[in-house]
């Protein structure tokens, strides 16, 4: 099915509303992205690269998941290099950063290979066989679980769970400041389409979280509250007996998540590389995200037996775990100019600050029951905030 053509969802969704009332906003982002088989996230075609809609880091260049794996030995060093590590990746679609970690790690440090898993988690099935030959060189280390095992408890391990751009795609509830106090904005249909309305909010929670972090929306300003981000952190830290969970994902400090500049929120879409700001329009056939809440990730950690080891730009964590060591590597391998020109440029956007990549993507590691771990992007550029 192509990438535009309607698919019946927006009907589905309509049909919904009309019949039980009014949604919440993350009921629809839910559905647009979800819903099973019509769902953007669920329903087959490829979302990433030059044919879908959007790049990842681990698009760009190998060298990216090469230092992530590059930092995963280094976790299995500091935990004393157990027999049995698992990495469980979530939102691991087709498979490409698996490939990349596990060729790295096989090439590095064949102890480690001997004693690693690679788990895969990833919402559109169609997207297994395709990692499945992506991993076909590596046919005894990969395992695969559905994306209800980990909220329902079915996932126990020690190693590293990680994640790369997934947050960002969590439904979010909409908020928006009025002169009588917070509301939430809630999702009607009229007339065949979806409109807009401002109620009461449909939880505590919201109103909750944004005391916690001590924040006020002035009034008129619209933000985005990731309540299933705070539930999936949970899930991961039940799950995870001992390690660590990386995740990285652009996003931002709550302080300027929640400024006043942001009257609108974060909320985008994307559609074939271009970007959309209205929601409401080819329902289930464009990505909807917002910036990730790093602080509260931070603190609702703490709260579960996380300790916030490191957090900070993509560019710091890159160079922490050994960019220079890797370009020195690709410049002395390449068998032309434009092949070295080409790698250069391709790892200048994997770190580029100033609104590229390099410093609007973010990287939090968190541990658990992991004493005093010395990990490669605490080095001098890994600086955390």
């Amino acid at each position: 099915m192509s990438q535009g053509e309607d698919t019946g969802l927006k009907d589905i969704i309509i049909k919904r509303i009309e019949a039980q009332g009014q949604i919440t906003f993350a009921e629809y982002m839910a559905a647009c992205l979800y819903e099973p088989g019509l769902g953007y996230y669920t329903s087959p075609g490829r979302k990433v690269g030059a044919e879908g809609d959007f790049y990842t880091s681990s698009n760009v260049h190998q060298v990216f998941g090469r230092l992530i794996a590059r930092e995963i030995c280094r976790m299995w060093e500091t935990m004393d290099s157990p027999g049995s590590f698992s990495i469980v990746e979530v939102g691991a679609g087709g498979g490409r950063l698996a490939r990349d970690i596990l060729d790295a790690v096989l090439e590095m440090n064949p102890r480690f290979y001997e004693a690693l898993t690679y788990r895969l988690i990833e919402a559109e099935p169609t997207l297994k066989e395709t990692q499945r030959d992506l991993l076909s060189g590596h046919p005894a280390k990969a395992a695969w679980s559905d994306p209800e095992d980990l909220p329902e408890g079915r996932l126990s391990f020690a190693g590293c769970l990680l994640s790369n751009e997934l947050i960002d795609s969590f439904p979010v509830h909409l908020v928006q400041m009025t002169a009588a106090g917070l509301n939430e904005v809630y999702v009607a249909a009229a007339d065949g389409d979806f409109t807009e309305i401002l109620g009461v909010p449909s939880t505590p929670e919201l109103e909750q979280y944004l005391q916690r972090l001590g924040i006020r929306l002035y009034e008129e300003q619209r933000a985005e509250i990731n309540l299933a981000a705070l539930r999936w952190l949970e899930s991961a830290a039940k799950a995870l007996e001992r390690g660590f969970i990386m995740t990285i994902d652009y996003g931002y400090p709550a302080a300027e998540l929640y400024a006043p500049q942001r009257k609108y929120g974060t909320l985008l879409c994307y559609y074939r590389h271009t970007i959309e700001e209205n929601p409401y329009i080819r329902v289930g056939q464009q990505d909807m995200t917002t910036h990730v809440d790093f602080t509260s990730l931070i603190q609702r950690g703490d709260e579960l037996g996380l300790a916030n080891v490191w957090f900070g730009e993509q560019y710091r964590f890159l160079m922490g775990a050994g960019m220079m060591d890797e370009l020195m590597a690709l410049e002395a391998g390449a068998a032309s100019e434009e092949e070295r020109l080409k790698n250069r440029l391709a790892l200048k956007k994997l770190i580029l600050p100033d609104g590229g990549m390099g410093d609007t993507f973010k990287v939090l590691v968190q541990a658990k029951n992991v004493a005093d771990p010395q990990l490669l992007c605490m080095r001098g550029w890994g600086k955390s905030f």
